[in-house]
Protein backbone atom coordinates (compact mmCIF):
# COMPACT_ATOMS: atom_id res chain seq x y z
CA UNK A 1 0.00 0.00 0.00
CA UNK A 2 2.87 2.33 0.83
CA UNK A 3 4.30 1.77 -2.65
CA UNK A 4 1.02 2.80 -4.27
CA UNK A 5 0.88 6.08 -2.35
CA UNK A 6 4.54 6.80 -3.06
CA UNK A 7 4.02 6.14 -6.78
CA UNK A 8 0.95 8.36 -6.89
CA UNK A 9 2.75 11.16 -5.03
CA UNK A 10 5.68 10.97 -7.47
CA UNK A 11 3.29 11.10 -10.43
CA UNK A 12 1.42 14.10 -9.05
CA UNK A 13 4.67 15.93 -8.23
CA UNK A 14 6.10 15.35 -11.71
CA UNK A 15 2.92 16.54 -13.42
CA UNK A 16 2.04 13.28 -15.18
CA UNK A 17 -1.66 13.03 -16.08
CA UNK A 18 -4.20 10.99 -14.09
CA UNK A 19 -4.39 8.33 -16.81
CA UNK A 20 -0.78 7.37 -16.11
CA UNK A 21 -1.40 7.56 -12.35
CA UNK A 22 -4.25 5.08 -12.50
CA UNK A 23 -2.13 2.72 -14.61
CA UNK A 24 0.75 2.89 -12.12
CA UNK A 25 -1.61 2.39 -9.18
CA UNK A 26 -3.33 -0.54 -10.92
CA UNK A 27 -0.01 -2.26 -11.68
CA UNK A 28 1.40 -2.02 -8.15
CA UNK A 29 -0.77 -4.69 -6.47
CA UNK A 30 0.24 -7.31 -9.05
CA UNK A 31 3.89 -6.79 -8.11
CA UNK A 32 3.40 -7.24 -4.35
CA UNK A 33 4.04 -10.54 -2.53
CA UNK A 34 1.22 -13.04 -2.14
CA UNK A 35 -0.77 -12.90 1.07
CA UNK A 36 -1.33 -16.12 3.00
CA UNK A 37 -4.41 -16.37 5.17
CA UNK A 38 -3.37 -18.12 8.36
CA UNK A 39 -5.78 -20.11 10.53
CA UNK A 40 -6.98 -18.30 13.66
CA UNK A 41 -9.01 -19.10 16.74
CA UNK A 42 -6.75 -21.77 18.24
CA UNK A 43 -6.31 -20.08 21.62
CA UNK A 44 -3.60 -20.70 24.19
CA UNK A 45 -5.58 -22.66 26.78
CA UNK A 46 -4.79 -26.23 27.83
CA UNK A 47 -5.78 -28.98 25.42
CA UNK A 48 -5.90 -32.71 25.99
CA UNK A 49 -7.42 -36.09 26.58
CA UNK A 50 -6.38 -39.33 28.25
CA UNK A 51 -2.60 -39.20 28.52
CA UNK A 52 -1.28 -42.74 29.00
CA UNK A 53 -0.75 -45.48 26.48
CA UNK A 54 1.02 -48.73 25.70
CA UNK A 55 2.14 -48.06 22.11
CA UNK A 56 5.67 -46.61 22.17
CA UNK A 57 6.87 -43.29 20.80
CA UNK A 58 9.43 -43.75 18.02
CA UNK A 59 10.38 -40.25 16.89
CA UNK A 60 9.86 -36.52 17.38
CA UNK A 61 10.39 -34.15 14.46
CA UNK A 62 9.68 -30.53 13.62
CA UNK A 63 8.86 -28.43 10.58
CA UNK A 64 8.45 -24.79 9.59
CA UNK A 65 5.33 -23.50 7.81
CA UNK A 66 4.19 -20.06 6.61
CA UNK A 67 1.86 -19.55 9.57
CA UNK A 68 3.16 -21.83 12.34
CA UNK A 69 5.95 -24.09 13.56
CA UNK A 70 5.06 -27.78 13.88
CA UNK A 71 6.16 -30.63 16.16
CA UNK A 72 5.17 -34.19 15.23
CA UNK A 73 5.24 -37.21 17.54
CA UNK A 74 5.45 -40.48 15.60
CA UNK A 75 3.60 -43.28 17.39
CA UNK A 76 3.17 -46.05 14.80
CA UNK A 77 0.27 -48.26 15.85
CA UNK A 78 -1.21 -45.51 18.00
CA UNK A 79 -4.05 -44.92 15.56
CA UNK A 80 -6.12 -41.76 16.06
CA UNK A 81 -6.46 -42.15 19.81
CA UNK A 82 -3.07 -41.07 21.16
CA UNK A 83 -3.66 -39.41 24.51
CA UNK A 84 -2.13 -36.01 25.21
CA UNK A 85 -2.10 -32.96 27.45
CA UNK A 86 -0.55 -29.70 26.24
CA UNK A 87 -0.50 -26.42 28.12
CA UNK A 88 1.61 -23.41 29.03
CA UNK A 89 3.53 -23.52 32.33
CA UNK A 90 5.69 -20.95 34.07
CA UNK A 91 8.44 -23.56 34.59
CA UNK A 92 8.78 -27.15 33.39
CA UNK A 93 8.87 -29.78 36.14
CA UNK A 94 9.33 -33.46 35.40
CA UNK A 95 6.06 -35.25 36.18
CA UNK A 96 7.71 -38.26 37.86
CA UNK A 97 10.11 -36.45 40.23
CA UNK A 98 9.18 -32.77 40.22
CA UNK A 99 12.70 -31.96 39.02
CA UNK A 100 12.96 -28.53 37.36
CA UNK A 101 14.11 -28.68 33.73
CA UNK A 102 15.16 -25.32 32.21
CA UNK A 103 13.66 -24.63 28.78
CA UNK A 104 14.65 -21.59 26.69
CA UNK A 105 12.12 -19.18 25.22
CA UNK A 106 9.63 -16.55 26.31
CA UNK A 107 7.02 -19.22 27.18
CA UNK A 108 7.06 -22.98 27.77
CA UNK A 109 4.57 -25.60 26.61
CA UNK A 110 4.43 -28.72 28.79
CA UNK A 111 3.67 -31.50 26.29
CA UNK A 112 2.65 -34.93 27.56
CA UNK A 113 2.02 -37.66 25.02
CA UNK A 114 0.28 -40.93 25.89
CA UNK A 115 3.12 -43.05 24.52
CA UNK A 116 6.17 -44.25 26.47
CA UNK A 117 9.68 -43.76 25.05
CA UNK A 118 10.33 -47.44 25.74
CA UNK A 119 8.77 -50.78 24.82
CA UNK A 120 6.43 -51.62 27.73
CA UNK A 121 6.96 -55.36 27.22
CA UNK A 122 10.77 -55.32 27.30
CA UNK A 123 11.74 -51.93 28.74
CA UNK A 124 14.02 -51.34 25.73
CA UNK A 125 14.21 -47.67 24.65
CA UNK A 126 12.30 -46.75 21.48
CA UNK A 127 13.16 -43.03 21.56
CA UNK A 128 16.68 -41.97 22.60
CA UNK A 129 15.77 -38.86 24.66
CA UNK A 130 17.82 -38.00 27.74
CA UNK A 131 16.20 -36.10 30.60
CA UNK A 132 17.08 -32.41 30.55
CA UNK A 133 18.75 -32.58 27.13
CA UNK A 134 17.61 -31.25 23.76
CA UNK A 135 15.61 -33.64 21.60
CA UNK A 136 17.78 -35.89 19.41
CA UNK A 137 17.76 -34.78 15.76
CA UNK A 138 15.66 -31.65 16.44
CA UNK A 139 17.44 -28.46 15.36
CA UNK A 140 15.42 -25.27 15.81
CA UNK A 141 17.72 -22.66 14.26
CA UNK A 142 15.73 -20.47 11.86
CA UNK A 143 12.31 -21.21 13.37
CA UNK A 144 10.04 -18.19 13.91
CA UNK A 145 8.26 -19.55 17.00
CA UNK A 146 10.15 -22.54 18.42
CA UNK A 147 13.18 -21.75 20.58
CA UNK A 148 14.04 -24.92 22.56
CA UNK A 149 12.83 -28.50 23.02
CA UNK A 150 13.83 -30.60 26.06
CA UNK A 151 13.14 -34.21 26.94
CA UNK A 152 11.61 -34.41 30.42
CA UNK A 153 11.26 -38.18 30.65
CA UNK A 154 8.88 -41.05 30.22
CA UNK A 155 6.90 -42.40 33.15
CA UNK A 156 3.91 -44.75 33.42
CA UNK A 157 3.04 -44.73 29.72
CA UNK A 158 3.52 -41.00 29.20
CA UNK A 159 6.39 -39.06 27.58
CA UNK A 160 6.94 -35.45 28.62
CA UNK A 161 8.58 -32.73 26.50
CA UNK A 162 9.24 -29.07 27.26
CA UNK A 163 8.74 -26.92 24.15
CA UNK A 164 10.13 -23.40 24.45
CA UNK A 165 8.45 -20.84 22.22
CA UNK A 166 9.05 -17.14 21.52
CA UNK A 167 5.98 -16.00 23.51
CA UNK A 168 2.65 -17.35 24.72
CA UNK A 169 1.04 -17.91 21.33
CA UNK A 170 -2.02 -19.82 20.11
CA UNK A 171 -1.59 -23.51 19.38
CA UNK A 172 -3.59 -26.50 18.20
CA UNK A 173 -3.23 -30.27 18.54
CA UNK A 174 -4.16 -32.58 15.67
CA UNK A 175 -4.26 -36.37 15.55
CA UNK A 176 -3.83 -38.53 12.50
CA UNK A 177 -3.11 -42.22 12.22
CA UNK A 178 0.05 -42.85 14.26
CA UNK A 179 0.86 -39.16 14.73
CA UNK A 180 0.21 -36.40 17.22
CA UNK A 181 0.83 -32.92 15.78
CA UNK A 182 1.29 -29.65 17.68
CA UNK A 183 1.20 -26.41 15.68
CA UNK A 184 2.17 -23.13 17.38
CA UNK A 185 1.18 -19.98 15.45
CA UNK A 186 3.71 -17.27 14.60
CA UNK A 187 1.37 -14.60 15.98
CA UNK A 188 -2.15 -13.90 17.27
CA UNK A 189 -3.42 -12.00 14.24
CA UNK A 190 -3.42 -14.76 11.64
CA UNK A 191 -1.10 -12.81 9.34
CA UNK A 192 2.18 -14.10 7.98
Amino acid sequence: MRRIWAAMAAIVLTGVGWGAASTAAGAAPAATARVTACPTGWGSGDKGGDATGSVPLENIRTGRHDCFDRMVFDVPGGGRSIGYRVGYVSRLHQSASGRYIPVGGGAVLDVRVGAPSYDPATGAPTYPGRVGHTLPGVHLAGYRTFRDARFAGSFEGETQIGLGVRARLPFRVIQSSGHLVIDVAHNWTGSR
